[in-house]
């Protein structure tokens, strides 16, 4: 799968007039290998040798071409991950207390759904959509104040 994520990657940095360098590498490995989107400094703590204004740098550059997705959540890191086209469409929980975001798989029920409405709502608009993202904000388990009995 690696070489696969590598060649799409290089092609999408090729048409900015970019190349997948090491450094640029490295970051998409190690986003390829996280089980959400992460911030710089986990970004730094997973593959040591990093330079974290490389890292800056390289991620605007990986976000410019598509390559990256960046989305901002309550705290003050941005988190980032590989694009939908590289790891398949996906929703977000994040927590507002921590700040951890999970990625949510969603069922094809749910994904018919959240289409139909997020269609519905940009005709009425008249507006284009061309994707949609969901994002459920709340309170992760590890968070959530232990319910009366002490047992989750």
């Amino acid at each position: 799968m690696a070489a696969t994520v590598h060649a799409v990657v290089a092609e999408k940095l090729h048409a900015h007039a970019q190349r997948l360098t090491p450094t640029r590498r490295d970051i998409v490995d190690v986003l390829s290998t996280a089980t959400g989107p992460l911030t710089i400094p986990e970004i730094l703590a997973h593959r040591t040798g990093l330079a974290q204004s490389s890292v800056y740098r390289n991620l605007a550059v990986l976000e410019e071409a598509g390559v990256v997705h960046r989305m901002m959540t309550h705290d003050e890191f941005a988190r980032y991950e590989l694009a939908e086209d590289l790891t398949g469409h996906h929703h977000h929980l994040v927590c507002m207390r921590c700040g951890r975001v999970d990625d949510l798989p969603a069922s094809a029920a749910l994904e018919q759904s959240v289409a139909a409405a997020a269609e519905e709502a940009a005709r009425v608009a008249g507006f284009r959509a061309q994707h949609h993202r969901l994002d459920l904000l709340g309170i992760c388990a590890r968070c959530a104040p232990a319910p009366p009995g002490g047992s989750r």
